[in-house]
């Protein structure tokens, strides 16, 4: 009895084993071949719960995720010769398990070292074929998405992954060169700097001139429309008085007298020097107010 149980045990046992050794779990971040005797037979696994044939298959897991390969600093040269040192980095990652599999034997230091290779060859041509401002500020961006592009060119079919993007992390002078350029640089930047200034300035004579033009303008005209108000007042107070005139001299004339005798007696210590018997007192002659 003891021994039937033991052979039933083993047997479990084993079983047990069999069922371990060909059940196998990709996880969503993962990717995987299935190799028999070395030999491919199935690429790109998907994730989940999978068979294989214990002690014959084997079966490669890759990392699926988005890899860095940061880069050691390399010497580039720019369109002029000027050395730089650059720090950069790529974020990739496998697409095509199969062909990955068949470049690098699955090894990733394999990927990273050709990748690395290919990026350096990539910023050599890109720094290149531009000026060290261009590097620097200008065109940095257009720089790294046409470095981008053409990497997936190259490693796309050759190494199965797909570049997602490169970017520089630092650029930095030699010693020997650094403060000549610096130099260079602020002389650029002060010439542009005082060319925006005179163009400023250029403009703002435009309009401080179009200003006051404009002043001057509605100066003349308000001066032309008030003298034009001015004598149509005049000729109506003319035409008014001359008709007030027409219609009774007489009165007219003893009115404008008693507004010259208002305005000549207004002031208490005003002193006239006149001739009693001038035409100006008249009105005030009791012979000429009889008559």
């Amino acid at each position: 009895m003891d021994a039937r149980l033991s052979r039933y045990l083993f047997l479990t046992l084993g079983i047990l084993l069999l069922v371990f050794n060909s059940l196998y779990v990709i996880r969503e971040t993962e990717r995987a071949v299935v190799l028999r005797f070395g030999r491919l037979i199935e690429a790109n696994t998907s994730p989940g719960l999978h068979v294989k044939v214990p002690g014959i298959d084997e079966v490669r897991v890759f990392d699926a995720r988005v890899l860095t390969l940061d880069s050691q600093p390399e010497n580039f040269y720019t369109l002029e010769k000027k050395r730089l040192i650059v720090d950069s980095y790529a974020k990739w990652r496998i697409e095509d398990v199969e062909t990955y599999y068949r470049a690098t034997g699955g090894d990733e230091s394999i990927a990273r070292n050709r990748l690395a290779a290919r990026t350096n060859d990539g910023l050599r041509n890109q720094f290149g074929k531009r000026r060290l401002n261009e590097v620097v500020s200008g065109q940095r961006e257009q720089l790294m998405s046409e470095l981008t592009r053409e990497l997936n060119d190259a490693v796309q079919a050759s190494l199965g992954i797909r570049v997602i993007d490169v970017r520089v992390k630092k650029i930095d002078l030699p010693d020997e060169v650094r403060q000549s350029v610096y130099d260079r640089m602020s002389a650029e930047r002060e010439k542009l700097a005082r060319e925006y200034r005179s163009r400023g300035k250029e403009e703002g004579e435009k309009i401080r001139a179009d200003a006051d033009r404009q002043v001057t303008i509605i100066e003349a005209e308000a001066y032309r429309d008030a003298e034009l108000i001015r004598g149509e007042g005049d000729a109506k107070a003319s035409a008014t008085y001359a008709d007030a005139f027409s219609k009774d001299p007489e009165f007219y004339a003893f009115t404008r007298s008693l507004r010259g005798y208002e305005e000549a007696f207004g002031g208490g210590g005003d002193v006239l020097v006149l001739d009693p018997k001038s035409d100006f007192f008249r009105y005030l002659d009791r012979r000429s107010g009889n008559r």
